[in-house]
């Protein structure tokens, strides 16, 4: 259980399993396991209890970059959830393989990585560069699920 103390150790907790929002229903799996692999949905920022925390809006003229960056963060937590939940010890992951950030950006915004950089630097953090090294995309788009800042996706290695 070495990532669980790991994120003991820096004062970090995982939500609860994503609520979803009244009058909204999730028709998929937040990760599914095939092989050695587990491909996860997009997740999005939540509060300990599942919610969904935002910031809702477009980036940077909605929400600061700051606050982008923050819910990226954030994010890497929510995914951290599922695995955990899913897994039951991510200490079984044994490579993070992609990642794909989604900023809901204003026209022309070019910081996408800047953004999507909070994410990856948790899973850097806490996994280490060979294990939490990773590929990925940080593209921007006009409109995102529920009005999120921010969406991420990514696929893992685990073993056994």
């Amino acid at each position: 259980m070495r990532i669980e103390a790991r994120l003991n150790e820096l004062g970090l907790a995982l939500p609860a399993e994503p609520e979803p929002p009244p009058g909204f229903q999730f028709a998929f799996e937040w990760a599914r396991v095939l092989g050695n692999r587990v491909y996860l949905s997009g997740h999005a920022a939540q509060h300990a209890d599942g919610t969904f925390a935002g910031p809702y809006g477009r980036v940077p003229s909605e929400v600061s970059i700051d606050d982008a960056i923050e819910a990226a963060h954030a994010t890497a937590l929510s995914m951290l959830g599922t695995l955990s939940r899913e897994l039951g010890d991510l200490d079984r992951i044994s490579a993070w393989l992609t990642v794909a950030g989604a900023v809901n950006a204003d026209p022309g915004f070019p910081q996408t990585t800047v953004i999507v950089n909070g994410f990856s630097d948790v899973i850097t953090q806490l996994f280490g560069p060979r294990v939490g090294g990773h590929a990925r995309t940080a593209l921007g788009y006009s409109a995102l699920p529920m009005n999120n800042a921010v969406l991420i996706s990514a696929e893992v290695e685990i073993d056994g």
